[in-house]
C-alpha cells in the first residue's frame, strides 16, 4: 500500500493497532502528525505521516536526512509554535532554532528535545544539578538532618556550593585551589628572560611588552634565569604589584616605535587571570599547564562551609553522601529511617534515583562534574529527569539514546522508552542500534544514501515492512544478518604493558595489550574502559615499540564556522595554491592569502568572510541572513572573478567531497585527501561545511581521514573511543575496513566499543567489569572473541556469543 501524497513506503499497521496512514479523520482526533513538503537541509519535499502515542524510530546512513526530519523539521516546528505563545520581549531571552523549511505540519503536540549536544563546560554543573537530585538532598539535610547541639537550622541554600550561603569562602565552592611554582613557570632556568625563560608568558607583542617593561624597571633580561637574585626572581614571578613605567622600545628596521606607558603583570597573575577570565579555550588550556590543582585546605574538597558540614544524615555529611555511587546512595537512604519528614523525603529521593539507575547510570555520583560525562550519559540523565516529570501528550525527540550503552544497558533503555509511551506520550528516536530499531512500533527509513543522494523517505510503517524496500541501506542489517565469516586471527608482534593504574575505579590494575592487532575493550557503562585506555596512551608515549600514538576522538574539529573540512585536512591550502597559479590570479598579482576568507584582502568585508550577517530585530532575538553583498559566497567580487576550470573559490568550497574528487582527480595533493575522506564514508559532506554543523562521528572520521592521508612508516598506535557512535551499520562496515587496513599495514588499533559487530572482528577482546563504578574496574575476561563469548563472569559474553552464532 502506498500512502497517497507521500513518497514513503507504508505497510498496513497490525500489532500496533494504528489507523491507516492515508486516512484523514476528524482534525481534533487525528492520530498522526502529518508532515508535508519538508525541505530542511537535504530533504526533498518530504511528505510523511508519523503516528502519535507510539515509538517511532528514524533510521538511515549518516547524512541521509533523518535528523533533519526529526529534529530540524518536527521538533523545530513544535518549538516555533511554542515561541509564538511567548511574550515578544521574553522571546529575546530564549535560544530559538528558527522556522523549518516545511509546507505544513498538522496534529503536532508540544515537543521536548533530548539531544547529545552539551552547553559550554561548567565546573559547577554536576549529576546532581542536571537531575535536580541535589535539590532534594539539600532539602533533606535542611529539614531532617542531625544538627550539633545549639546550632541553628540551616536553609537548603546553605548546603549548596553554588550559593553564597553555602560555598566555602576559600575556594568559592569549587573544591580545589590553583597555584603555581617557579619550576612550572620557568622550565629551563638556563635561558634568559629575553630568550623566553618565563614559558608561561604570552607570545607575540604581549610577551615582548612584558620583557620590555621588566627591562625598563631595571631587571637584567639577558642574564640566565638561574643567575638572577632569588629575591628578584620571586618578585618577577609572584608579585601582586602592577607598576607602570615608560618603555622606550628598541627601534626595528623600517619601523619607528614611540615610547609608551607599560604596566607590569607577574607571571602568576597573568596565568591566573587567563585561566579564570579568558574566553579562549586555547589560552585557558595553555594557562592550565602552568598551574597546580589540589583540594582546598579549608573544606577538604567538599566545597561547603563548616556550618553545613557539621550537619549529618544517616551518620554522613552531605558531601559524603553526594560522593557515593547512586546505587549505594539509594541503599543508604532506604535504610536510614527517621522521622516522618525524613521518610517522605528519602522515599522521593530513592524513587528518583531508581529512574537513573534503571538507565544503567547507577555508578555515577551526585558530585560527578558533567564535563567528565560522555554525551550519551548526559542525555540519559536528562531522559531520567523527564521520566519523573510525568508529562502527558508530549512528543519526545531523542538523539541516539543508546550511544555509549552496553547491550545489557540497552535493554533497560527500551523499558524506559516504553514507559514514556505508556504515559501517553509520542516518542521519536533517531537511532542506529538494531535492537532499538526492532523494538519500534513505527519505522521511518531515510535515504537511500547521504547528502544529495539521500533526503527521501523510503519506508514509513511497522518495521517488518522495510523488508520489501530493496534500496534501503538499513534493510540488509535488520533482516539479512549472517554470522561473521571465519577468519584467521593475527599474531601479536609483542605486548604493551600498562599499570598498575590507580585512577577512578581502577585499583592497581595491570593490563597487557597485544601489538600489531586490533583489540576491542568492552564492558558495561562505567566499568573503567576509557580510564584504562587513557592509561594505555600514556604508557605508549614512553614505550620503545611504538613510534607514534594517535588518539582519534569525537571532539569538534573546530568551534567556529570558520573551521571546516577543507581547512582541517589541509585541502584548503592546496586549493588556494591552485587558484593562485591561474593566469588571471598571476595577472592581478593575487597571492594565496587572497583566496582565504579568514583574512582581509579577498574576503567580503561586509560579513568578514562569514557568509552571513546578524540581523537585529526589535522585540525578537537576533537572526542570521545571507550577506547582502556576497550572498553567502564569503568573497568580494574581484576574488570571485578568478576561476579554476570554470569554478570560483566559493563554488569549489560548495562542492561535495564526492564531486571534488572528480574535479581534482589530476591534482595528487588534493586527490589523496579526498580519497581518504571517501574511504571513511564522508563523500556527502561539502568542503566548506562549517565545523559547527558536523556530528561527533563525522568529526572523528575526518580526523581519521587526516591520519590516513599521512605517510605511515613508523609503528603507530591508534586509539579510538567508541568510533561507531552515530554511525549506521553500513557506515560501520566502511570504518572497520579502514581500521583493519591500518592493522594489516603493521600498526596497532585499540577501540573502546559496545557494538558487537565490531567486537567479533577483533583479534583480541579485553572485557572490563563486571559492573560499573565500584563494582567494575577489573579485567573480567580477555582473549579472542570466541573465548570471551564463553566466559561465565562476563556481562558481554552472551551478547558476543549471540552475534557469533547469528
Amino acid at each position: 500500500m502506498r500512502d497517497p501524497g507521500t513518497d514513503a513506503h507504508a505497510t498496513e499497521p497490525t500489532a500496533t493497532d494504528l489507523p491507516e496512514a492515508g486516512a484523514v479523520p476528524a482534525p481534533s482526533h487525528d492520530p498522526f502528525i502529518r508532515v508535508r513538503g519538508a525541505r530542511e537541509h537535504n530533504l526533498r519535499g518530504v511528505d510523511v505521516d508519523l503516528p502519535r502515542d507510539a515509538l517511532t524510530v528514524f533510521t538511515g546512513v549518516s547524512g541521509s536526512g533523518k535528523s533533519s526530519l526529526a529534529f530540524g523539521t518536527v521538533y523545530a516546528e513544535a518549538q516555533r509554535r511554542y515561541f509564538e505563545s511567548v511574550a515578544p520581549y521574553a522571546r529575546r531571552l530564549i535560544h530559538q532554532v528558527g522556522a523549518p523549511k516545511v509546507g505544513e505540519i498538522t496534529g503536532l503536540p508540544p515537543a521536548v528535545s533530548l539531544q547529545q549536544r552539551r552547553a559550554a563546560p561548567n565546573a559547577r554543573s554536576s549529576v546532581g544539578t542536571v537531575t535536580t537530585l541535589s535539590n532534594s538532598l539539600r532539602m533533606l539535610f535542611s529539614r531532617a538532618g542531625s544538627y550539633p547541639p545549639g546550632a541553628e537550622r540551616l536553609d537548603s541554600d546553605a548546603f549548596s556550593p553554588n550559593t553564597a550561603a553555602g560555598a566555602c569562602p576559600s575556594c568559592h565552592g569549587l573544591g580545589r585551589v590553583h597555584g603555581t611554582s617557579e619550576e612550572l613557570l620557568v622550565p629551563d632556568p638556563s635561558l634568559s628572560i629575553r630568550e623566553g625563560a618565563i614559558a608561561a608568558w604570552p607570545g607575540a607583542w604581549q610577551g615582548k611588552n612584558l620583557r620590555d617593561v621588566l627591562d625598563a624597571l631595571g631587571h637584567d633580561v639577558d642574564r640566565p634565569w638561574r643567575e638572577l637574585d632569588a629575591k628578584d626572581r620571586d618578585w618577577i614571578l609572584f608579585t601582586e604589584e602592577q607598576p607602570v613605567v615608560t618603555v622606550h622600545p628598541v627601534r626595528e628596521a623600517g619601523r619607528i616605535q614611540r615610547p609608551y606607558q607599560g604596566t607590569y603583570m607577574s607571571a602568576r597573575r597573568y596565568v591566573m587571570h587567563t585561566f579564570s577570565d579568558s574566553k579562549s579555550a586555547t589560552l585557558r588550556a595553555k594557562a592550565e599547564r602552568f598551574l597546580t590543582s589540589e583540594p582546598c585546605p579549608v573544606c577538604g574538597g567538599s566545597r561547603l562551609r563548616p556550618e553545613a558540614l557539621a550537619v549529618t544524615f544517616a551518620g554522613r555529611t552531605i558531601a559524603e553522601l553526594a560522593a557515593l555511587p547512586l546505587t549505594d546512595l539509594a541503599r543508604t537512604l532506604d535504610a536510614a529511617g527517621g522521622t516522618e519528614t525524613a521518610r517522605v523525603l528519602t522515599g522521593d529521593l530513592v524513587a528518583r534515583i531508581a529512574t537513573v539507575t534503571e538507565l544503567g547510570l547507577g555508578y555515577l555520583s551526585l558530585d560527578r562534574a558533567t564535563p567528565t560525562l560522555s554525551d550519551g550519559e548526559l542525555q540519559r540523565l536528562r531522559l531520567a529527569t523527564q521520566l519523573r516529570a510525568g508529562l502527558f501528550g508530549v512528543v519526545y525527540v531523542l538523539d541516539e539514546p543508546s550511544a555509549g550503552l552496553h547491550p545489557a544497558d540497552t535493554e533497560a533503555l527500551l523499558v524506559v522508552l516504553d514507559r514514556l509511551k505508556a504515559a501517553g506520550n509520542t516518542v521519536f528516536v533517531v537511532e542506529h542500534h538494531l535492537d532499538v530499531v526492532r523494538h519500534a512500533d513505527w519505522l521511518v527509513d531515510v535515504g537511500p544514501s547521504a547528502g544529495e543522494h539521500g533526503g527521501r523517505v523510503l519506508h514509513s510503517g511497522p518495521p517488518a515492512g522495510l523488508a520489501q524496500v530493496p534500496e534501503s541501506a538499513t534493510r540488509r542489517f535488520l533482516f539479512d544478518r549472517a554470522a561473521p565469516a571465519e577468519r584467521t586471527l593475527r599474531e601479536p608482534a609483542g605486548l604493551l604493558r600498562t599499570g598498575p593504574v590507580d585512577r577512578h575505579n581502577l585499583r592497581g590494575l595491570e593490563a597487557a595489550f597485544p601489538l600489531a592487532v586490533l583489540t576491542a575493550v568492552t564492558g558495561v557503562s562505567g566499568s573503567g574502559k576509557s580510564t584504562l585506555v587513557g592509561a594505555l596512551t600514556e604508557a605508549a608515549e614512553e614505550a620503545t615499540g611504538v613510534a607514534r600514538v594517535v588518539t582519534v576522538d569525537q571532539r569538534p574539529i573546530g568551534r567556529t564556522p570558520r573551521s571546516n573540512l577543507a581547512t582541517y585536512t589541509g585541502l584548503f591550502d592546496v586549493v588556494r595554491k591552485l587558484f593562485t597559479a591561474t593566469e588571471e590570479a598571476r595577472a592581478r598579482g593575487y597571492k594565496a592569502g587572497r583566496f582565504s576568507f579568514n583574512v582581509p584582502g579577498g574576503r567580503c568585508e561586509t560579513c568578514q568572510g562569514e557568509g552571513f550577517v546578524s540581523v537585529e530585530l526589535l522585540f525578537l532575538p537576533s537572526t542570521y541572513a545571507p550577506c547582502p553583498d556576497c550572498h553567502g559566497a564569503r568573497y568580494n567580487p574581484e576574488t570571485l572573478q578568478v576561476r579554476l576550470r570554470g569554478l570560483t573559490i566559493a563554488e569549489v568550497l560548495d562542492l561535495t567531497v564526492e564531486a571534488a574528487a572528480g574535479f581534482f582527480a589530476d591534482t595528487p595533493a588534493a586527490a589523496r585527501s579526498l580519497r581518504t575522506l571517501l574511504d571513511v564514508g564522508l563523500g556527502y559532506l561539502r568542503l566548506g561545511q562549517p565545523a559547527t554543523e558536523l556530528s561527533g562521528g563525522e568529526a572523528q572520521r575526518i580526523k581519521l581521514a587526516a591520519e590516513l592521508q599521512r605517510p605511515r612508516r613508523a609503528h603507530t598506535l591508534y586509539v579510538l573511543d567508541e568510533p561507531t557512535t552515530g554511525l549506521h551499520p553500513a557506515d560501520v562496515e566502511v570504518l572497520m575496513d579502514q581500521l583493519h587496513g591500518l592493522v594489516d599495514a603493521g600498526h596497532t588499533v585499540v577501540v573502546v566499543e559496545h557494538d558487537m559487530d565490531v567486537v567479533v572482528t577483533a583479534d583480541w577482546v579485553l572485557d572490563m567489569g563486571p559492573g560499573g563504578g565500584a563494582e567494575g574496574g577489573r579485567i573480567v575476561a580477555e582473549g579472542p572473541p570466541s573465548a570471551v563469548a564463553g566466559h561465565p563472569e562476563s556481562r558481554t559474553a552472551r551478547y558476543l556469543a549471540a552475534r557469533l552464532a547469528r
